[in-house]
């Protein structure tokens, strides 16, 4: 059996290979769900997409890490919305996919892609012995959200943090942290230990809870934001109300068939 399959770079800077990396898999029907996990631990990337086309015209979604299935992805749906407007429906300028997270709209913008994401604001929480072990700090502010956010004084704070992975696995949620940027307006990296990586490249469905937070900081509601990770990511999130609009570059890298034994 063989699948259609791509790689596509998500959220990318201006330089080649930066971005998060995201395995597309267009299906004609299901495949078995440890049939959908054992291909995306063998792509071993942040996650791995398969969608199917609905009746309606819209599309089916899931997302694989190499740990387990995920009920939002932001990178691996730019991605799949790059690979639809270029091979499956090119006269088209947006998709919908429906997912776990329901309606996930994906508009062309330009040179590019636009994210229609429900908004995931954070609350206040206390500050886990745990967390405060494995970032080496306390926090500024910690908010509870799908992921546990930890907000710090500034930019540079932040990329120097050499996280303990084993530590951050003994929080309830996977970890990220944000600050204001030096040459936008936040910046942020993501820790991942208990989906299979230890640190997510780009990370869009975190900013459904960022832009909230620093729109809120900032008085403003468009932001352009960055993840601080080795390869770097840059994203636009504009909030509207309880849907945020976050916008990047996508960039094809491999095209090709996926063989299944």
């Amino acid at each position: 059996m063989q699948l259609p399959f791509y790689q596509v770079d998500a959220f990318v800077t201006a330089r080649p290979f930066s971005g998060n990396p995201a395995a597309v898999c267009p299906l004609d029907a299901w495949l078995d769900a440890p049939t959908m996990q054992a291909i995306a631990e063998e792509n071993n990337l942040s996650e791995t997409a398969f969608f199917v086309k609905r009746d309606d015209g819209g599309y089916d979604l899931r997302w694989f890490t190499p740990g387990r299935e995920v009920d939002l992805c932001g990178h691996a749906t730019l991605a799949c919305g790059l690979i639809v407007q270029r091979f499956l429906a090119p006269e088209a300028d947006d998709v919908t996919f429906h997912s776990r997270s329901g309606p996930l709209g994906v508009a062309l913008d330009g040179d590019r892609l636009c994210l229609d994401f429900p908004a995931q604001p954070g609350t206040p929480r206390d500050c886990p012995e745990a967390l405060v072990r494995g970032l080496g700090l306390e926090p500024k502010l910690v908010l509870a959200a799908p992921y546990t956010v930890c907000v710090l004084e500034d930019e540079a704070t932040l990329r120097a943090l050499r996280p303990d992975h084993a530590a951050l696995l003994e929080v309830d949620a996977a970890v990220a942290v944000t600050a204001p940027g030096d040459d936008c307006d936040f910046v942020s990296r993501f820790f991942g230990r208990g989906y299979g990586i230890d640190e997510d490249p780009v990370t869009g469905s975190l900013h459904t809870t960022l832009a909230p937070y620093w729109a809120a900081e900032l008085g403003r509601e468009r932001l352009t934001a960055h993840q601080a990770s080795a390869r770097g990511g840059d994203l636009e999130c504009t909030v509207l109300g309880e849907r945020i609009a976050i916008a990047g570059r996508a960039r094809l890298v491999i095209e090709g068939r996926l063989l299944l034994a």
